[in-house]
């Protein structure tokens, strides 16, 4: 507690007010195996020059993906970043994290989140889109929180395989709202129709998929619209941005509420983040999106202005009664998105789609031909797909990243139950690196 400005007395009356005695009282939850007990165990002081040159040789362990060959996936992907972003988003007027407070001064920030919103509302079909959430799984959370608060339902109905990350922020969200989120059956990795249909009732907030899914599957959306629909429930949809380039916009099938990663349009993998949460909603429901919002207007003299509109719905001004506690956005995430799709166009994007998708099935297929190894689903799949594996995929990742390849994610490290190696596929794979790839397994499959 040296590093805070408070007195005894003041901890004292803080520790008084919240009803713990001590600081020894107040941390007693944190487990005793993991308390640190004996120090940091600092070093002697060093100078600035020795600390540098510390600092470089630690961070000197890391690898940069762009010297690997990276088949990782599971909602951080090696996508192509065009320099561009890079030299636009790096220029001092747009060097910020957040969207600025006093943001009619900012009349460039609050243009590109505008035609970022109309973008995305292009891209999914949809009729609003706001200024960004922190990431997929916090996008699909308030989602959900839409839904219950929206139909004054206490239930949440998972179809199919959704990242296990955001289920996890969801069940974060929904536990203090007492709303109960309810997983169901797979069938061939994907959503089981009629355990679905058996699962939705009136009591059903919404239905929520994730197309492409977490196994890389895609799912029947069109029947689970209708599912959803028929109980009167929200329907929601996690899509993967790059996909929609050749997969039809959530809002051709009736999606509700469309959330996503937005990673892949022109972020970094960055260790995991800061990233990129999508939301987009059809226009009945524009005052329960959370998060800022970007309009276009007129000024005294008749001139075009941005400004942030429907603020009413934000925490800042309406506090407990909010749509949401998020008021603020990652307006470098946004921008870089803006600019990325500005590059793109819709050519673009449905080119880096074709060859995601094309890449993607040559090396699965290759793969296939080995022995011991193949396919774990029969359904259609876009870029990414899980493999089964004579050995542990464990043991396949730690051999090939010896040889610079990053083979895929191992599906037992998120869920203890699940096995399978899953692999993602981007436009950036050359057919000399896939083949490499197949040739590592196949020396592990006759080793």
């Amino acid at each position: 507690m040296s590093f805070i400005s408070n007195t005894d007395s003041d901890r004292s009356s803080m520790l008084k007010s919240i009803g713990v005695r001590n600081l020894e009282e107040l941390l007693n939850n944190i487990p005793s195996e993991i308390r640190l007990r004996d120090g940091l165990n600092l070093p002697g002081p060093l100078s600035e020059y020795e600390v540098l040159k510390e600092l470089q040789a630690v961070s000197g362990k890391n690898k940069n993906v762009e010297d690997l060959v990276s088949f990782l996936g599971a909602g951080s992907y090696d996508h192509f970043i065009p320099s561009a972003i890079g030299a636009i988003t790096g220029r001092s007027e747009f060097a910020t994290a957040y969207t600025p407070y006093q943001a009619e001064v900012s009349q460039g920030t609050l243009q590109s989140i505008y035609e970022y919103q109309t973008m995305i509302c292009y891209l999914t079909g949809m009729d609003v889109a706001n200024a960004s959430m922190y990431d997929c799984g916090s996008a699909l959370a308030e989602a959900c929180l839409l839904a219950v608060t929206h139909l004054d339902r206490d239930e949440i109905v998972i179809a199919g395989k959704v990242h296990p990350h955001y289920l996890q922020v969801v069940r974060t969200y929904c536990e203090g709202q007492k709303v109960r989120v309810r997983e169901t059956r797979l069938s061939d990795g994907g959503s089981d129709i009629d355990e679905v249909r058996r699962a939705v009732t009136s009591s059903t907030a919404a239905v929520v998929v994730q197309q492409p899914n977490f196994n890389g599957c895609l799912e029947d959306v069109f029947e689970l619209q209708a599912i959803a629909h028929s109980q009167g429930g929200l329907y929601i949809v996690a899509a993967d941005p790059i996909s929609l380039g050749i997969l039809a916009p959530p809002g051709d099938y009736g999606a509700d509420v469309v959330v996503g990663e937005g990673q892949g349009l022109g972020l970094g993998m960055n260790f995991g983040g800061p990233y990129l949460g999508i939301f987009a909603v059809r226009e009945a429901l524009l005052r329960r999106i959370p998060g800022r919002l970007a309009g276009i207007t007129t000024d005294a003299d008749g001139k075009r202005g941005f400004v942030l509109t429907l603020q009413t719905r934000e925490q800042q001004i309406r506090r407990e009664k909010a749509t949401s506690n998020i008021c603020t956005n990652q307006g470098l995430m946004m921008l870089s998105a803006c600019v990325y799709l500005s590059l793109l166009g819709k050519q673009g994007v449905q080119e880096v789609a074709r060859l995601c998708l094309q890449k993607s099935h040559y090396l699965a297929n290759r793969i296939s031909t080995l022995s011991g190894f193949g396919l774990k689903y029969g359904r259609p799949y876009f870029k990414e797909f899980v493999i089964r594996t004579p050995l542990p995929p464990e043991q396949i990742i730690e051999k090939l990243a010896r040889e610079n390849i990053l083979a895929g994610v191992d599906l037992a490290q998120l869920e203890a139950h699940e096995s399978g190696l899953l692999v993602a596929v981007t436009e950036k794979r050359t057919k000399d690196e896939m083949d490499r790839f197949v040739e590592a397994l196949r020396r592990i499959q006759s080793s």
